[in-house]
């Protein structure tokens, strides 16, 4: 599990492949992100935003906003209970409620308005901005996220006003799917990667028996040979505790310093049969699978 969340990492870290919006909501907030100073002269942060709607896209519509910093908004609805509940559910945002009859009120004051409404006829359309006094060129971009469509295309006719519907937004996620799946195949080299780390890794644990063993083995033969040099040594009156000692850790280092490099050999090993070479040439070189055996007999007489 580690291993997959740590290739997931990498993969979101060296390509672009978490990179562009793909849903209509998340297309929205980029879409309008990337037009805002060619159509309002206006940095996108500087903005005053407004969604007429307050149902799953609105909710949505916030979430990617949110992500971007934003820090205000006017929500106009039929109703209060779902804004209010959005008030709820992002707590760090500053959401103005705005019932329907104060929707004209909010589109002369605002830069961007999205539309998310299940409202069968257009919400704004060119003869609305001119009965509302919204035809005077003040810069206004219109982003309609609804199906069926909230803005009337005619508004665009008016100076100053740059509506933007869903097949706008569509053209935003198919370039980003194909930036994305492009970016796939960089990532599945990635991944493929991660996948033959982890399976080196993976098999590097079947040596651990054999070192184990061949760990076990020297160091049998060190004690027992360390046993017979002690009692010799132990005679003679000249040699000390620490002398012993010493003599002690000598054995052990030198049984470490041949060891290092089979054992560094076996955990080389690249491929699963160089590894299984490996581990056939150690233990017939070192008699390991006849001091297994013996102990197998052992037990058994026991």
């Amino acid at each position: 599990l580690n291993n997959a969340v740590a290739a997931g990492k990498r993969v979101r870290s060296e390509t672009a492949i978490s990179k562009g919006s793909v849903s209509i909501s998340s297309a929205a907030v980029e879409l309008s992100e990337h037009m805002c100073m060619k159509d309002l002269n206006l940095p996108f942060s500087e903005a005053r935003l407004a969604v007429v709607g307050a149902g799953t896209m609105t909710r949505l519509l916030i979430t990617h906003l949110a992500s971007r910093g934003l820090e205000r908004i006017a929500i106009v609805n039929r109703s209060m209970p779902r804004p209010m509940e959005l008030q709820e559910q992002f707590p760090d945002v500053d959401i103005e409620i705005v019932l329907e009859d104060g929707l004209w009120d909010v589109v002369g004051r605002s830069d961007i308005v999205y539309t998310a409404t299940s409202s069968p006829d257009y919400v704004i359309d060119k003869a609305l901005l001119e009965e509302h006094g919204q035809d005077g060129g003040r810069p206004l971009m219109l982003v309609d996220i609804a199906v069926p469509r909230n803005i009337g295309s005619d508004s665009g006719e008016l100076d100053g006003v740059k509506p933007y519907n869903v097949d706008d937004l569509k053209a935003v996620v198919a370039k980003n799917t194909a930036m994305r799946q492009r970016e796939m195949i960089e990532a599945e080299t990635l991944l493929r990667e991660e996948a033959d780390s982890f399976i080196g890794w993976r098999e590097s644990l079947s040596a651990i028996p054999t070192i184990n063993q061949l760990q076990e083995r020297a160091n049998m033969f060190r004690t027992e040979e360390l046993k017979k040099c002690t009692r010799k040594l132990s005679q003679n009156d000249n040699f000390t505790d620490r002398e012993l000692e010493a003599v002690e850790r000598l054995s052990r280092g030198i049984v470490n310093k041949m060891l290092h490099g089979p054992m560094s050999h076996l955990r080389k090993a690249e491929s699963v049969e160089k590894k299984q070479a490996a581990l056939s040439e150690l233990s017939s070189m070192f008699r390991l699978d006849d001091e297994q055996g013996a102990r197998g007999r052992g037990r058994r007489r026991r």
